[in-house]
């Protein structure tokens, strides 16, 4: 399950630090956070899809270390990104 790639481009240029960044912690904080919510709606409709379930939990871990990178190296950005995603400081 992954994101419309429109979506995806949309997210990255909301986030981006400058015109051709498409790989800072923040855009990709920001695109595994939608694709999080995508997974998470789908798992509600197929609770029993253990694929689905283990490429969550990854997707969940990687943002974890990614937004702890991010809060130990840029504090600053990491409280901005997290009021504006709604994730938990």
């Amino acid at each position: 399950m992954t994101i419309a790639a429109e979506t995806k481009q949309q997210i990255i240029s909301e986030n981006k630090r400058h015109e051709k960044d498409s790989g800072s912690p923040e855009v990709q904080i920001a695109v595994l956070t939608a694709e999080i919510k995508d997974l998470t709606g789908h798992m509600q409709r197929h609770p029993k899809d253990y694929h689905s379930r283990h490429g969550l939990l990854k997707k969940v871990n990687r943002r974890n270390k990614l937004t702890t990178y991010l809060r130990r190296t840029d504090l600053s950005a990491y409280v901005k990104l997290a009021e504006k995603l709604g994730l938990r400081k």
